[in-house]
Formats: structure tokens, sequence, C-alpha cells
């Protein structure tokens, strides 16, 4: 029986090769485009999974309010809070605190590499985290003061195959770190990306406690990321109830520090995909849109499966005889539904082995436009195998399924009248499956043209600073003489070349965030109830200027004027916080700045520091003339070559031993857009395989009611009929189904982008064009489709048309 039903199965297929080829190449693309999306969701979905312990780590996230306002949102907050809830709540096993060191130099014997991703971690990390280590004990690695982790990685670089545990490492020259643990490379699926990791004890002794203040304990000081490791059954709702009394009771201590913070607990392995707040160790991902990804590769492999459904029915009426004379002959519908689904089971596994063949030739695309390095190692993950059963197993039963017990289901005695050709609802489940198809193709477009828009809607504000033209080079690490005089000469020295117009140290750039945060900042002989949070650039004389930055009140800061140190400008929404309405209302003002008296002399209009997903900044310029941070160059762009090489001697002179590190601005800038654009690659190129698999169904489904209607196409000619008519006659059915369908997925759509517009503080307007040009799109990709058929049927010589069973 088994042989019998292959030989008819191989028959069939290859009787009509034209639509078995539709089926299998569309099944193929569609299986190929879902396994490819489900491998990076999955990854998306795996961050910080690994780690043994996962659902009883959290993250202590930190909200600071101003006036009952949420002002700003910190990953890395306070330092107390994890010894101070360890100490009063029963419930919290271990904590970790990680604190930035911010880019350094490590050296050891005659190698140097500059590190960029080093961190001062308490010693429980390892017993929290599984970052397993090759060298050294998790227990003490970093227990004690000067002591270090570092990567394989770094040990590689700086040691060359040989054990470094209990060797020395130096950073910035002259601090010396015992090296007590190798461990392996950070996996590229966690938040986390270290590099090299100094005990905690280590920043307690460079910052030892006084009488007046002890770092470990501080309440107002952010900066430090803390983990809670939280016993087994506790629940962290509950448990963070308890942490409003311990916060209150500290903050009621600092009776000048304004509004305390809100301390919330958040799991680690969601921090991924649903966390953007400030001090994160790196940009993390966004749930909606993988889980909109999720949904492209689900409408793609159901569109495919659609097309089975759509061109097996149709076909069965091409095999209605078929199917009585079997049933005649005393075939049982279980036996006929058997037949049919081995049918199907053999198209999808040829169309998975096709998919295997295309994925292995779209991987390093795929790769390029997702960010994903996953390489042909997918092919040795179980969990992709996984993925490829369970879409044979649910392919062959769900496209199988129904038309097997369609074909079943006819009669022999309505098949010798031709009953079966009017079935009317096998047309209407086709028609409905059809609108489906289309109504998907339509919402994928419009959200695809949504995202492009809305990047290039990004791309092309003005940023109310300039960043064209500019050349970073990143701070100085290793010390000198006197950083002040070795700063100014290397400007002076600069300047002095004709490609030069500007040189200007900050201690942050345009394109990254704010790093120096400072909350109680009121104006001087206000209650200290109105003090505010403000985020503070320290730049010198020049930054304003340089950064082309404009003043709509007062001046900037100038060596004209003997005490600048003292003043500060503020930006536009700086002062709106202040409680000023009119910015020249707020020059001569002063301002109590951490027990200091600064006076504002200039209101600066409002602009980007980082990308238009974030909103303006209530920011404040200081002008510290000695001031540490990163050297932006303004420079001619003829000739770069040889201004970026006199640039690096002149460094080399005035900095030696420092590696000179650069990047162009705007570069740097754009990369924050580098997940939107990514996003947007694939959104597209996964739309456009959606449209495709779409349009192989419809050409099938066309040219079975080409052929249904072979007859009546050539009575009418015969009438007289046109073939612009008989064209008209057949894209009717076709419009209005598109017609229907985007009346579907207009609304859905609207609905869709609306949302994920919100998640950006500047956005583009919802104008119709983003649903009439999807719309026109696929009505004339499906006119084209069907005219492909249509022409050729319409031109037909009527007798020949008349001839045809």
């Amino acid at each position: 029986m088994l042989k019998n039903y292959l030989l008819v199965a191989f028959r069939n297929l290859s009787k009509n090769k034209a639509f078995s080829a539709i089926n299998i190449v569309g099944l193929a693309i569609g299986m190929a485009a879902c396994l490819l999306i489900l491998q990076y969701v999955s990854f998306e979905l795996s961050y910080d999974n690994f780690h043994v312990k996962k659902d009883r780590v959290f993250r202590i996230n930190q909200d600071r309010y101003n006036n009952g306002k949420l002002s700003t949102q910190w990953a890395g907050g306070a330092f107390a809070p994890g010894n101070a809830f360890k100490t009063e709540l029963p419930e919290i096993e271990e904590y970790v605190k990680i604190v930035g060191a911010g880019q350094t130099i490590a050296t050891h014997k005659e190698q140097k590499m500059v590190i960029q991703n080093v961190y001062y971690v308490s010693d429980a990390f390892f017993k929290t985290f599984s970052f397993p280590l090759l060298n050294g004990d998790p227990n003490t690695a970093l227990k004690e003061p000067n002591t270090a982790v570092i990567t394989q990685q770094i040990a590689d670089k700086l040691f060359h195959g040989v054990n470094p545990v209990g060797q020395t490492l130096y950073i910035n020259t002259d601090k010396p770190l015992k090296i007590t643990g190798v461990m392996n490379n950070m996996p590229a699926n966690t938040h986390m990306n270290f590099d090299i990791m100094q005990s905690y004890a280590t920043l307690l002794k460079e910052n030892p406690p006084n009488k007046d203040y002890n770092i470990d304990n501080a309440w107002l000081n952010d900066g430090c990321t803390t983990y809670l490791l939280l016993k087994p059954g506790v629940d962290p709702r509950k448990l963070e109830a308890k942490f409003i009394p311990i916060v209150k009771k500290a903050y009621d201590k600092y009776p000048g520090s304004g509004e305390g913070g809100v301390y919330t607990l958040q799991p680690v392995k969601d921090i991924h995909l649903y966390s953007n707040r400030m001090l994160e160790f790196q940009p993390n991902g966004d749930g909606k849109s993988v889980y909109l990804l999720l949904g492209i590769a689900i409408f793609v492999i159901v569109i495919a499966w659609i097309n089975y459904i759509n061109l097996a029915t149709a076909r069965g009426i091409g095999r209605a005889k078929e199917v009585g004379v079997r049933k005649t002959l005393g075939s049982a519908k279980a036996q006929l539904i058997a037949q049919f689904m081995l049918e199907a089971m053999m198209l999808n596994a040829m169309a998975i082995g096709l998919a295997l063949l295309i994925i292995m030739a779209c991987l390093p695309a795929f790769a390029s436009i997702s960010g994903m390095q996953m390489g042909f190692t997918l092919f040795a993950k179980p969990a992709f195998w996984l993925a490829v059963l369970g879409i044979f197993v649910l392919g062959s039963f769900f496209s199988g399924f129904y038309p097997a017990l369609v074909l079943s289901a006819f009669r022999p005695v309505e098949i010798m009248k031709g009953k079966i050709l009017a079935s009317p609802g096998g047309v209407v489940l086709r028609k409905g499956m059809v609108v489906f198809q289309f109504a998907a193709s339509i919402f994928l477009l419009i959200g695809s043209l949504t995202v492009f828009k809305q990047l290039k809607y990004m791309q092309s504000q003005k940023l109310g600073v300039r960043i064209d033209q500019t050349i970073v080079i990143k701070a100085p690490l290793t010390k000198v003489d006197s950083f002040y005089r070795s700063m100014s000469s290397f400007k002076h020295e600069c300047l002095a070349q004709s490609a030069v117009k500007s040189v200007t140290v900050s201690t942050s750039i345009p394109g990254q965030p704010v790093g120096w945060n400072a909350g109680g900042i009121k104006l001087v002989g206000s209650d200290q109830s109105t003090s505010k949070q403000y985020r503070i650039i320290g730049a010198d004389y020049d930054y304003l200027n340089a950064y082309n930055i404009k003043l709509i009140a007062g001046r900037k800061f100038s060596k004209a004027f003997g005490d600048e140190p003292h003043k500060v400008v503020f930006t536009k929404k700086g002062v709106e916080q202040l409680g000023f309405s009119k910015p020249a209302d707020a020059l001569g003002k002063r301002i109590d700045f951490w027990g200091q008296v600064y006076e504002i002399i200039g209101v600066a209009d409002n602009f980007h520091q980082q990308s238009l997903h974030d909103a303006y900044d209530s920011m404040i310029f200081r002008c510290i003339p000695d001031v540490r941070g990163p050297v932006s160059v303004k420079v001619s762009t003829t000739n770069m070559p040889q201004t970026i090489a006199d640039l690096k001697k002149t460094w080399a002179a005035f900095f030696p031993g420092d590696q000179f590190d650069y990047f162009f601005l705007d570069q740097f800038f754009n990369k924050q857009y580098q997940t939107d654009q990514r996003f947007g690659q694939v959104f597209g190129v996964f739309t456009g395989i959606a449209i495709f698999v779409a349009c192989l169904g419809l050409f099938g489904l066309v040219s079975y009611t080409i052929v249904q209607r072979t007859k009546e196409i050539g009575i009418r000619k015969v009438l007289g009929a046109s073939v612009n008519s008989i064209l008209g006659l057949l894209y009717k059915d076709f419009a209005l189904l598109v017609v229907v369908s985007f009346v579907i997925s207009a609304p859905i759509g609207w609905y869709a982008i609306h949302q994920w517009l919100q998640t950006y503080a500047f956005r583009m307007d919802i104008n119709p064009f983003l649903f009439v040009i999807p719309f026109f799109l696929v009505l004339l990709v499906a006119f084209a489709t069907v005219s492909f058929l249509s022409v050729k049927a319409a031109l037909m010589n009527p007798v020949k048309s008349l001839k045809t069973e």
C-alpha cells in the first residue's frame, strides 16, 4: 500500500511540474526565512539564560524623581543599596556591586594594549553569575585589594599562552594588579561586556572612608550597578515593598538631597530586551522589535502553507475523477487521507531540503544585515534541528490535512455530475486565504515603510550641535607632569596647523550619554525641596563655539572674563526646570551646586546630545579649564590623511606612550541608529520575501482560475468581447480581494506603527502615504502576477479555448 502511495505521489508531482515547483519553492523560501528569523529571535531571547541561578538574580534599578515627576532612570545607581538591603532583609542571599573604571592601558613587561571594558567587581560575582574560571579560585579571585580577573582574550594578547595567574599586570603604567583568575570570554548573549575585572576591594582601598564619607555606604553617588541573588522562593515584588522604609530612612539623613530614589528589581534575563537606562553596560535590544520579527516569521511560513493549501485544493478539481475511481474500487476515506498526507510530507521534505540550501547560501548576507554572527555553526545546534523538525511536522500537518479532507470527501456521484466544480465553500476559503496573504503583505509593507521613514526622519533633523568635520581623540590615559600644561600646548600646536579649525576638551561628546549626573541643584536662597537633577558637561572655554551650540540668551565662556570656572551655561530645558519660562530671566541668577555657588551667564538652545530616541536633557555646562576627557578637533576635509598624521605626531610629542585612538564624530553619532538600521533591513528583506511567496501562490491560483474559465473566455470572445474587457473581468475579482485585504490590514497597521513610534521621543507624523503606497504596491504586484497569465488567456484563439477539456 505504501509503495502504491509513493508511486502515485511521485506521478502527480512529475505530472504537474510547474505547480509542484511553485509549491516546493514557495514552501522552501518560507521555511528558510522562518528558520533564519527564529534563530535571530532565539538568540535575542537567550540573553543571560545560561546563568544557573538566573531565576533568582535581579538588578536593582533606580528611578529618580523631581517633584513627583520621573526625572532619570538608572541601571547603575547609588552604592549603598546592596549592603544596606542585605543587612536588613534576610530574603537576600548575596549582592554584587559593579563600578565602571573606564578605558585603561594594560601593561605586562613589554606588552601594552588599550582595554575598553574595565570594571571594579565585588567578590560574590562568581557565586551569582555562571561565568566559569579557566584558572583561579572563583571564591577568592576578587576578594583582596589590587587583584583582578581577566578574560582569555586579554590573557592571550598580554601573556601569550603562559598562565597569568599570580603574575602582575599594570594599569596606566603605575597601578599593579595581581592576576587571580582567567575566565572564558564573555559570550555574545549577555548584557555584560567585561575585559578586566578589578576587585571591588581595590576601589575601596583607593577611596578610603573618613568621618564624613564612605563610598561603600553612599546614597547620593550614582554609578554603581548592583545585583541581588534572592533566596529560593522569594517574591521580588514583595521584596521591593520592603525597600521603601530603608530608602526613606537613609534619605532622611540628607535633608539637602531633594527627593530620593525609587528602587525596583529587574530579572537579569529581561535586561537585554527591556532596559534602556543610564549607565547600561552596552546598548540593549528591543523586545517589541524582536517579537515583531517573530510575527514576520509566522506570517511568512503561514503564507507559504496557505499557498500549498490553495494549490492543493484548486488542483483537487483535476484529481476529482481519481478520487471517484478509488472510492468506486473500495478505497476508504482514511486511506485517501493517508495518501494525500503522504504527498504533503514528501513535498514538505523536498522543501526542507531546498530551504537548508537557501539558508547555507544566505547565511553571510543574513549575518551582515542582522549583526548576528552565527556562521555555519548554526547547523551544529540541536535547537536549529528541532526547529527544522517542528516546521516539517507542522507544515506537513497544516498544509496537508485540510486538502486531504477536502479531496477525500469528493463523492463519486457528484463528480460525475460535475457539481464539484461549483463548490462555493472551496472558492470562499481559497479567496479568504488569499485575502489573508494580501493583508499580511500590506501590513508588513506599512511597517517596513514606517521604519524606513522614521529612520530617515531622525537622520535628517537638525541636531542643534555641529558634529561634521570633527575628529575625536580619546582622553590620554598615562600620567604627565602637568596635564593642563600638556593639553594647552597640544591645542596650541594643533591650531598652528592650517587644517585645524578648533580644539576643545570636555567630559562628554555628542552621541554618548552624559555620565555626570548631579542632583540637589537649586537657586541660591530657595528651599531645598525645589532642587532638581541635571546632566553636567564639564568643558574648556572653546567647547560651545567649537560645537556651534546656539545661545538664546546671555553669553558663552570667555577667557576675557576672570572667574569663568564659577559661571555656568544652562540649556533651555534646564532653565525651564529651574522655574524660568523666559531664558533671559535666568541670567545673573546664582545656583547652589553641591555647596558651591555658580552664576548663570548664558542659556543655550536645546540640542540632541544623543539620538532622537531620547528627549532633550536638562543640562548645565561648567567651565573647567583643566578638564580631562575626549579631545574634539574640528578639521578641514582636504587632505585628511595628512591632517591625521600631523595630529598623531603632535599627540606623541605631548603624551608619549599614549595611544592615538581617534574616530570621526559623525560616524560615531550615527552608530546610535545602527540597531534601527539593522531592524529596518531585516524587516524590509523579509517583507519582500513574504510578498514574493504570496505572489507564487497567487500565480498558481490564477493559473487554475484561468483554466477553469477557459471556455467562458472563448465564448465571450465569440460574442464580441474585447481583450481589455476580458482582462478587466479577470482583474476585478483579484482587485476586490486586495481592497478587502487593505480594509483589514490598515487599522491593524495603524495601531502597530502608532505603538512602535511611541518608543521615540522625536517621531514623524503618521500620514496617509504610509498606507496608500503599500496598497497600490500590492495591487500593482497582484495585477502583474495576474497579467502574466491573463493576457495569454485573453489573446487565445476562441476555437482553441472552446476545444479545451
